[in-house]
């Protein structure tokens, strides 16, 4: 789980990666391309600027236009959705996009501490640190946070994805879903080399335990189960509780919302 430097609170020399990291190589700078594309759209979505910033393979970022008593106002699609209480993770989990959702989570907690939050994820995993951070704010917050695994959720992102709220961790019928232990590697003296393998060895009991906290499966069989990447369809994660719904339409997932909010 994780990026491919150190990040966070993890020692220098540890570096944590998806399995699958290579498919995903090219989508760090993507997304801090999106970021800074977002911020150049928000002030003039029709500035030379914003357009020259489109990520290449993802196209410019769609924006709403919507009329008010004032006049029109222009968002960019996921901060249109921002207002809908959605908040999307897409791409590896690292410290920037997990300061993005903790971020959104904290604001729209500060908004309406007693309407759920939901947690969209397309996600190949990442830092366990950055991850860490978003599990734990989805705990700190009042709010119900739902999760929906849309495509992929593996390693980090599996681990966030059976971090909601219990009843309210959703997938659609043909998204997959991973997990797997950390993996790492250090380099240096003999005694550098240990505290490192003292530390991955801490977050991988660390993350086991919350696994199997939040599935409802033995301690015994999350160990097992993680020992190399475990692929499982919808239906097979919601038979081993990282899931609670298979989402098939829209139908299903308003009803939801509408019994999650206060």
């Amino acid at each position: 789980m994780g990026c491919a430097r150190p990040v966070g609170d993890i020692p220098a020399g540890l570096h944590f990666r998806p399995t699958i990291e290579e498919a995903f190589m090219t989508f760090n700078s993507l997304v801090e391309d999106q970021v800074n594309l977002h911020l150049a759209q928000a002030t003039d979505p029709f500035a030379p600027q914003a357009v020259a910033q489109a990520p290449q393979g993802l196209g410019m970022v769609p924006i709403v236009i919507e009329q008010s008593g004032r006049g029109e106002r222009a968002y960019d699609i996921y901060s249109r959705l921002l207002r809908e209480r959605v908040v999307f993770l897409v791409g590896p989990v690292m410290d920037q996009s997990a300061n993005l959702a903790v971020a959104q989570m904290l604001y729209l907690e500060s908004e309406n501490p007693d309407k759920d939050i939901h947690f969209y994820i397309n996600s190949p995993g990442g830092s366990v640190s950055a991850g860490l951070g978003i599990f734990d704010t989805m705990q700190f917050v009042k709010p119900d946070v739902s999760t929906l695994c849309i495509g992929f959720a593996a390693s980090m992102g599996a681990f966030l994805l059976a971090a909601g709220a219990k009843g309210k961790r959703h997938s659609l019928p043909n998204s997959r879903i991973m997990i797997h232990q950390p993996s790492g590697g250090a380099q240096g003296q003999a005694s550098d080399i240990e505290i490192h393998a003292k530390e991955i060895i801490y977050l991988r009991k660390r993350l086991n335990q919350i696994l199997a906290d939040r599935t409802g499966q033995p301690l015994e069989r999350i160990e097992r189960d993680t020992e190399r990447d475990n692929f499982m369809s919808a239906d097979e994660a919601l038979e081993y509780g990282l899931i609670d719904k298979v989402m098939t339409s829209r139908t299903e997932a308003t009803a939801k919302a509408d019994a999650g909010s206060k």
